[in-house]
Formats: C-alpha cells, structure tokens, sequence
C-alpha cells in the first residue's frame, strides 16, 4: 500500500576518517524503525564510500553524492556510474543545488546524467527546488516543474528515483519551508507527474523533503500526506538524525 517512508543523510563535503567511523558507531548502536517502515542512505564523500559501506550496518544503505554523466575516460576528477555500480554502491544523489548553482549544472545535464546513472542500475535521489528570488517572484512551482520535466523528458522506469524536494533559500539557512509549503509544492508535484507521466508514477514516486530539517521540525513535516521523507543535510552528521529517522512513525501510525 502506501509509499515507504526515505530518509537520507547528505554528509556534503564533511569529515574525517575518525569523524565518520564516529557516526557510523552512532548509527550502529542506535534503535531505529524497522526496515518495513522506514528506508535509510547516508551519503558521505567519495573517499569514505567504502570504509562507511563496509563498517555500517546493512539495513542502511550508502549513496554517492554525484556522477558523471557518461561512461569513464578522460574526464579528470569525476567518477562514472559504473565506477560506483562495481564497488556496490546502490544509489547516488543527483541535481543538488549545490552542484547546479556552483558548478552551472543545467536541468539538461542533470536530467542527462539522472539518466545514464539509472541504466547503470543505480538508483537517484533526484533534487529540485528553487532559489529565494524565484519563490518571492511567484515562480516556485514553474522552476519545479521544469526541473522535473528534464528528468521525465529522459527517463520511462520512476521505480528507482526518489525526487527530494529543496528550497534553495532553505538549505543550510536555518530557514524551512512551513509544512503547509511543503506540502504544497510535493503536491503539485506529484500533480504534475500525474499530469505528464502517469497516475500510476505520481502515486508510487517518493517526493522527500530537505531544507534546514531538524530533530524539532522532523514530525509536523513528515506528517504531511505528500512528504514522503527528508533529505538532510547538516542534521545527518549529528545525533538527532537518529530522531529525524524515527519520524518515519508518524506515517506508520497515520
């Protein structure tokens, strides 16, 4: 029945080798909802991949926080899909808005590379949101929409996408979207997928949260009907990631 409950953890460009054997320990040791409730990925960076997959226990997969859009070659500094398809890596995050206004990354590029990573078996985790200025000029859904239109331009399969929802002005802010806001915009979205994919997608694609989510956000947040989960950013280095995971249960108990 219902979608299950996702929750990622974005390390971002965070830690040392003795800081991420330290959060792995904690998620290690934690009491977490069970598999059937909730789905956990942490995404350190590259270098800790390995060492996070080996050492972390199995019911929490790992992810990668970006690919190349092509196979490997001459592309130095970049990792292939295939690259992390060979060391096991299940899933990889995509079109952050880190890396589309830092580095220039288009809706094209992203959508291109969203695409190349699902047929190497990967699974996305697939980011949109708008700036502050686009929300404030009204534009919001649009900026969404064309966003996701990029990557259903390219991609047929949605089973292994989740599509994390990201204000721009709400990341690492302190700033979050209401919950009413956010249950707005995973709204249309899920409107919009029904609208130009299909009702079947729409219905069975997991739209996340992220943007300044936190241990006293977490619930009211998860609680709302089209927020299927989070993605976190800075939350998921410290301990009350364990409490943002636990939010799960407020779908459970719905």
């Amino acid at each position: 029945m219902g979608r299950k409950f996702f929750v990622g953890g974005n390390w971002k460009c965070n830690g040392t080798i003795e800081e991420v054997k330290k959060i792995v320990k904690l998620l290690n040791q934690s009491q977490l909802p069970p598999p059937g409730v909730v789905e956990v990925v942490v995404s350190p960076p590259y270098v800790f991949l390995p060492l996070v997959q080996s050492e972390l226990r199995p019911e929490i997969q790992v992810a990668a926080q970006n690919c190349w859009v092509k196979k490997g070659g001459a592309y130095t500094g970049e990792i292939s899909a295939e690259m992390l398809a060979n060391l096991g890596i299940p899933w990889v995050i995509l079109g952050h808005s880190e890396r589309r206004a830092l580095l220039n990354e288009t809706n094209e590029f992203v959508g291109d590379k969203v695409a190349y990573a699902l047929a190497q078996g990967l699974k996305v985790i697939a980011c949109v949101g708008e700036t502050l200025e686009q929300r404030e000029s009204g534009s919001t859904l649009e900026v969404v929409a064309a966003q996701t239109k990029a990557i259903a331009e390219r991609v047929t399969d949605w089973t292994n996408i989740v599509v994390a929802y990201e204000p721009v002005w709400a990341i690492g802010t302190g700033k979050v979207a209401t919950p009413a806001q956010a249950q707005e915009v995973h709204l249309e979205l899920r409107k919009w997928l029904a609208a130009n994919t299909s009702p079947e997608v729409a219905e069975s694609t997991r739209i996340i949260y992220g943007g300044s989510v936190n241990g006293a956000n977490c619930k009211e947040l998860g609680g709302q009907p089209d927020v299927d989960g989070f993605l976190v950013g800075g939350a998921s280095l410290k301990p009350e990631f364990i409490d943002i995971i636990k939010a799960a249960e407020v779908k459970k108990s719905a």
